[in-house]
């Protein structure tokens, strides 16, 4: 017998789907809901072309709600359906846009690889390379909670999250079965940390080099089979993470950039837009 969604799951995601309608027809909203440490969720909705063409070094993980978000992955034009899952790889180039002039909604989980990563017991990242998908009844199930709860997500919630996730990109991925190269994992989770702690400051190949005890090739190599991105570009996107609390707590853009350690304003909304597909006025100005 096929699965089937509980009376309650299937209420609820018609739910999301039903009540976000009215809502993409609006002018554009941003709507960040309350995540946990690795793990950042928002609601959107938007008409036209929502976002010009970005990266993250997250795993981007979402449901269209109402309306045809249409976006450019991987050199292929994608539509995501009402009820339908994206998965964007960290560091993949994509843009979005609406597929329809009622413009669409969706909500997303922005997934710190290095959950994953963990979940999967120290494995690489597995890659998805057809990024819009249905979802099993049992997937959708364990990822329920994640898509409608407004409450926080505490420590037991997150586990579920990240393990359902690290199964969904299992089960989804692409990646030939061949032996995973040998990943030194804790030199490259100190490199991580060191850079985490403070991004604003640049530190040399060197110091890295002698924190992970690996050399500068391998380095980058194991750290982007690690965590999706290489160990710049996961800097500057903490950088941005700076940025945008500056932001929300009503610093000017001036001394968000340069708190961050970025070399000026201009310097910082080029890598914002890159990052995000939005200006930092334009994330302001959607935000609620």
């Amino acid at each position: 017998m096929p699965e089937t969604l509980s009376p309650r799951s299937t209420r609820n995601l018609e739910g999301l789907c039903e009540g976000a309608s009215d809502a993409a027809r609006n002018a554009a909203r941003i709507s960040m809901r309350e995540g946990c440490n690795g793990i950042e969720r928002l609601q959107a909705h938007f008409r036209g072309r929502a976002f010009a063409p970005h990266r993250h070094d997250t795993y981007a993980i979402g449901i269209t709600l109402a309306g045809v978000q249409t976006f450019r992955y991987r050199g292929e034009q994608r539509h995501c359906l009402p009820g339908q899952c994206h998965i964007l790889h960290p560091d993949e180039l994509h843009d979005g846009a609406a597929g329809t002039e009622d413009g669409f909604a969706y909500r997303i989980l922005y997934i710190d690889p290095g959950l994953v990563q963990a979940a999967l017991g120290g494995r690489p990242l597995p890659f998805v390379a057809t990024p819009v998908i249905d979802l099993a009844p049992r997937q959708n199930n364990a990822l329920l909670a994640a898509w409608e709860s407004e409450g926080p997500i505490d420590e037991l919630a997150r586990a579920e999250i990240i393990a359902a996730i690290a199964d969904i990109l299992l089960a989804a991925s692409s990646d030939p079965a061949t032996a995973s190269p040998a990943l030194r994992l804790p030199g490259l989770l100190r490199v991580r940390a060191l850079i985490s702690a403070c991004p604003a400051e640049r530190h040399s190949i060197a110091e890295l080099e002698r924190v992970a005890n690996l050399d500068r090739w391998s380095l980058a190599r194991q750290f982007r089979l690690a965590f999706g991105t290489s160990p710049s570009r996961f800097r500057t996107m903490r950088q941005l993470d700076s940025v945008r609390r500056s932001m929300k707590s009503g610093a000017d853009l001036v001394d968000a950039a340069l708190s961050a350690g970025f070399a000026d304003q201009s310097h910082m909304s080029r890598q914002f837009k890159r990052a995000y597909g939005l200006t930092p006025a334009r994330w302001q100005a959607a935000l609620h």
